[in-house]
């Protein structure tokens, strides 16, 4: 099985492996890669579906926190919410609902 002596196992793999190379830290990330950009764009699709059939006020809510990146403050003022917790409580509720649309999708 072996070509090399027991002793000098070690120093037989080690001429049989190819030679490396350093990475070059220059060199750009050329981004995603396809499977990379199908499932993000699957993803996407589905984010997209889901939140067309979340009720009107949860849409808003998803948008402004996750695509917007609004406050909770900001929120409660735009929504016409009492108080940050108030809009912080709807926005995770819709959240949450947005998510369970997505899994359906998935399915």
């Amino acid at each position: 099985m072996w070509d090399c002596p027991k002793p000098s196992r070690r120093s037989c793999r080690t001429k049989r492996r190819p030679p490396t190379t350093e990475l070059d830290s220059a060199v750009e990330d050329r981004g995603r890669s396809p499977l990379e950009e199908a499932i993000g764009r699957e993803a996407i699709e589905r984010y997209e579906r889901a939140l067309a059939r979340l009720r009107s006020e949860d849409r808003e809510l998803v948008i402004a926190r996750l695509e917007l990146g609004y406050t909770n403050r900001e929120i409660a003022k735009l929504l016409d919410k009492p108080t940050p917790n108030a809009a912080r409580m709807a926005t995770e509720r819709a959240i949450v609902r947005l998510a369970k649309e997505m899994e359906k999708a998935k399915a």
